[in-house]
């Protein structure tokens, strides 16, 4: 059995995993991502870790289908990448680890990859389409239809983050745009909303006084049943809700997979958005499974091992 290699690039760490063709893993580790000089020696430090790790596990170049990169930006289908938090426009990443390696690379965004890796090997397995919403400091995600990641036209599908949900919404999203699911159904969103509340009410709660309130210290107070965060809880999974509604209404997949920070929060997450999202999709897409996200933090590396099979094998 042969093996392949998942890259996970993150603006701080780099994850890396060696897989077999199964989707076993066989090795996880990772690497502090080097942003001097605009992360030109990103490639090399890449390629200097996977082969160290090829020669420690006695795995040869011969034996290894290639690479699979997630990465936090756009893949232009030149392979040079668009990545503003790491300094790159146009930047040939997989060149670079093509020749330092001698392997052949595919890459895609880190949110595709992340939705091939739950689709894979996650709570997508077995299921022939999904959509996969990530819930962190931002809202992303990826579309699987038929196994193949939904990319766009211009590069934009899986934005889910920019689907509008608010029309009434005054405040500008990072987009540009108004009423974005990411202004309310992220980690951001649900500490705007909760010191919202907070200042329209002299309400007992356990977030008032705390000298952080952020998403952990809402879902936390909402489990123990505060009234105040339960109205937050309530008003994050009706927008998460709409938003879903929308995806259905427009891509119909088999099953929603929730990741992410805030996915965290577990059941009373679901729960409430299960609720919320029967009463706004059409009568033959409400019993849609929404559910948990599987992988964790190793999504990306099972989505980029993947990626490689399909593509490279």
């Amino acid at each position: 059995m042969g093996f392949c290699l998942g890259v996970d690039l993150g603006g701080t760490n780099v994850k890396m995993g060696v897989f077999y063709e199964d989707g076993s893993l066989r090795d996880k580790w990772e690497i502090p991502t080097n942003r001097a000089n605009s992360g030109v020696g990103v490639p090399r430090d890449i390629a200097d870790s996977l082969l160290e790790r090829m020669e420690r596990l006695g795995i040869s170049a011969g034996d290894t289908l290639g690479i699979g990169i997630g990465v936090p930006g756009q893949v232009w289908p030149d392979g040079t990448v668009d990545a503003e938090n790491l300094g790159w426009e146009r930047f040939p990443l997989i060149a670079g680890i093509e020749a330092a390696t001698g392997l052949k690379v595919v890459a895609d965004n880190d949110a595709n990859v992340a939705a091939a890796g739950e689709y894979w090997q996650g709570a997508g397995r077995g299921y022939n389409s999904l959509v996969l919403v990530t819930l962190g400091t931002g809202v992303g995600g990826g579309i699987i239809i038929d196994g193949e990641c939904l990319a766009g036209a211009h590069m934009a599908g899986g934005e889910i983050g920019h689907v509008r949900v608010e029309p009434r919404e005054t405040l500008r999203c990072a987009c540009g745009g108004f009423g974005c699911l990411e202004q309310y159904a992220s980690a951001t969103g649900c500490a705007r909303m909760a010191k919202e509340e907070l200042h329209k009410t002299t309400e007992p709660s356990m977030l008032r006084g705390l000298r952080n309130v952020d998403a952990k210290a809402v879902w936390d107070a909402a489990q123990a049943g505060d009234r105040l965060a339960l109205r937050v809880a309530d008003r994050f999974c009706d927008y998460l809700a709409r938003g879903l509604a929308i995806l259905a209404h427009t891509v119909d997949p088999e099953i929603f997979v929730i990741g992410g920070g805030v996915s965290r929060a577990g059941e009373i997450l679901i729960d409430k958005t299960c609720e919320k999202y029967g009463s706004l999709a059409l009568s033959f897409c409400r019993d849609t499974p929404i559910v948990l996200a599987r992988l964790g933090n190793d999504a990306g590396i099972y989505g980029a091992a993947a990626m490689a099979i399909h593509k490279l094998k």
